[in-house]
């Protein structure tokens, strides 16, 4: 499936494809709640590296986030418009082949996931509401399943 984003103020417009769109996975890490804001959590889509393309660029800003203690910066690159803030993707070169956007910043109609995957629930905080469904998984952690498995599993790659 093709995915076309953009940031809130159009400075910034993207497309990638991807076999992986369904937007299950909420993780309420603290870099995830305190970089994306809605909700307490963010949602990553799987997509394929190469196939990205970007209008735009020079108004894109990259961030590390910083880890805990003394494990110093993240290798995960999360992408931001420059101007509104807009979180567009993540890019990771531990697994160069693939770019994660939040599903937030998707303007494709993506697909209903049929079942939710609650991940880094330990970090969750009370304010926030956690209204997992009956087939829904909740892990106060990282769970073993990947987005690509999560969609073999589901018979659900495009």
């Amino acid at each position: 499936m093709k995915l076309d984003g953009s940031c809130h103020c159009g400075a910034v417009t993207f497309s990638l494809n991807s076999a992986h769109p369904y937007p299950f996975n909420y993780c309420f890490c603290s870099i995830c709640r305190k970089t994306q804001g809605g909700g307490g959590f963010a949602i990553n889509l799987g997509g394929d590296a190469a196939s990205l393309t970007v209008e735009g660029e020079e108004n894109i800003t990259v961030y590390q986030a910083k880890l805990e203690g003394d494990a110093g910066l993240s290798p995960a690159e999360r992408h931001f418009c420059k101007s509104c803030g807009s979180a567009l993707w993540v890019y990771d070169p531990r697994w160069p082949e693939l770019i994660h956007p939040f599903a937030s910043a998707i303007d494709s109609k993506l697909p209903a996931a049929p079942e939710r995957t609650f991940l880094m629930v330990g970090s969750k905080k009370a304010w926030v509401p956690l209204e997992a469904g009956p087939d829904d998984k909740v892990f106060d952690e990282y769970p073993d399943e990947s987005i690509a498995d999560w969609h073999r599993r589901l018979d659900l790659e495009s």
